[in-house]
């Protein structure tokens, strides 16, 4: 089970270590500009914030599926998933991670990584 404030479910992992896997489904399914926040000095409704962008709405939902896949095989449930369909920006909800996942311009329009620019970004290794 995902340590922290809420439990997400699934085999134990911890969710700093849960993040940085996350990033790395985003990478490996060719996301650019991934972005991991970290959320729990500054809000507190989760711990992280992942925000990662696709160049078109199939990628958008290609990125999607495949940190969904991710998240399967290691027992982790998504509590919510909003804006598939459209396919512009898609948020996945974890409880202590909630993953972006944006078009480009979705990205910039809504601006998201200037709202939380306070926070600290985790580095990680994407493979």
């Amino acid at each position: 089970m995902v340590q922290g404030k809420r439990a997400t479910g699934g085999k134990s992992l911890k969710a700093n270590h849960l993040v940085k896997a996350i990033a790395g489904f985003a990478a490996d399914a060719k996301a650019y500009d991934v972005t991991i926040f970290d959320m729990r000095k500054i809000a507190n409704f989760c711990d992280y914030f992942i925000l990662c962008s696709g160049s078109s709405s199939r990628q958008v939902q290609g990125i999607t599926d495949d940190i969904e896949e991710g998240l399967s095989k290691h027992g982790v449930k998504v509590h919510f998933k909003q804006g598939y369909r459209e396919g512009r920006w898609v948020l996945l909800d974890m409880g202590d991670i909630v993953v972006h996942i944006f078009e480009k311009d979705a990205r910039t329009f809504y601006g998201l990584d200037y709202l939380w620019q306070e926070a600290k970004k985790v580095k990680f290794c994407a493979d």
